[in-house]
């Protein structure tokens, strides 16, 4: 009897609870469980999974359609100077793949222009730090000087805000990609293309730009490996200089009355040639090979004062650094690369006129 009695009064209890969790879940309300955020979907100032890998994309390719959801998205620009019209054409570039992808997309793709009015890594590292702070999506940066802007960039990809390099690189970074010339080949090319001109002989001056900026340097590598092939070629030597066509040309000018035994100019940047009469005094004592290809630049290769013109895709620079970041925003794919180059046209007197009206479009005009 006494079991008997257990038994039924332990029924009892169990009925009795059960009846009150019943009445408790009729009286509350439980939220569904919220999966898992995924690599696409960290939040503002996180860092994306370590483990996540994302689909990559060939440099240049226009997006898919967006599978993200968002509606909007802001891309900082930041190349070395205003000053410089290689870098305008970046601009230009930069606006009109926010403009096509914008229309393509359906997502509202805005510009944050951050350039210095000159040459200053300081202030492109300010920049930097201002546009993390503002929450863009992403930067595309022209470095003047990659050690400098290293802390900053790394800076930023770990608060989760992508970088891609555009001209002059900053190896040494967590940057995703860089796009823009191959510099050593851009200096080789120089050389080859003067050696020619100058009948495989004579003494050949560098002008060389920024002394800080990896790209420059990089191209006077170029120049000196290619020059060791011309074993009657020598080197006077490399003049470094602020990048403004006034002071590049005055560069020129004072060097070669100085020293009027150079009979070659490797300029592995146009810099003196964006302006007009930038080799009185030195064009009919030396040949000059250029990098860049700028309207003014045709000019003096028409009227037979520069040899050749070695281009660059300046457009591009900015054109399809935005597009790489918008692609990696809206779909998480990377570049197919990390180092994206392009083909480095040779301008000449007999080719010339082939490239009227390029620039045109390139400053927006």
């Amino acid at each position: 009897m006494e079991a008997k009695r257990f038994l039924s009064g332990l029924a009892a209890s169990l009925i009795g609870s059960l009846a009150l969790l019943s009445f408790g879940g009729c009286e509350g309300k439980t939220e569904p469980a919220k999966p898992a955020p995924t690599a696409n979907e960290a939040k503002p100032g996180e860092n994306k999974p370590a483990d996540a890998k994302p689909a990559e994309n060939k440099a240049g390719e226009k997006p898919a359609a967006t599978t993200s959801g968002k509606k909007s998205l802001t891309i900082g620009v930041i190349a070395k100077s205003q000053s410089n019209p290689v870098f305008q054409a970046a601009k230009t570039g930069a606006f009109d793949a926010a403009k096509e992808l914008s229309e393509k997309l359906g997502v509202e793709i805005k510009i944050d222009w951050q350039t210095p009015p000159s040459e200053d890594a300081q202030k492109q590292a300010q920049a930097i730090e201002q546009l993390v702070a503002k929450g863009v999506d992403g930067i595309t940066v022209s470095c003047t000087d990659g050690n400098v802007l290293r802390a900053p960039i790394d800076a930023a990809v770990e608060k989760g805000v992508p970088i891609i390099t555009f001209d002059s690189d900053s190896a040494q970074s967590k940057r995703m990609a860089y796009f823009g010339t191959d510099d050593v080949i851009a200096g080789q090319t120089v050389m080859r293309e003067l050696a020619k001109a100058m009948g495989d002989k004579g003494v050949v001056a560098i002008l060389a730009g920024n002394q800080t900026a990896p790209n420059l340097q990089a191209r006077v590598k170029g120049v000196k490996e290619e020059m060791a092939k011309h074993p009657n070629i020598k080197l006077k030597e490399v003049y470094y200089h602020k990048e403004t066509p006034a002071d590049a040309a005055a560069m020129v000018q004072q060097v070669q009355t100085a020293n009027p035994d150079i009979t070659g100019w490797a300029m592995v940047g146009g810099w003196p040639l964006f302006t007009e009469n930038a080799l009185d005094g030195v064009y009919d004592k030396a040949k000059v090979v250029s990098v860049d290809h700028l309207p003014t630049q045709l000019g003096y290769v028409r009227k037979g004062q520069v040899q050749a013109l070695i281009g660059q895709d300046c457009y591009a620079w900015g054109h399809t650094t935005v597009t790489m970041l918008v692609d990696y925003a809206l779909n998480n794919k990377k570049p197919e690369k990390v180092m994206n180059t392009y083909d480095l046209p040779i301008v000449t007197k007999e080719n010339v006129d082939k490239y009227d009206g390029l620039w045109t479009k390139w400053m927006g005009n």
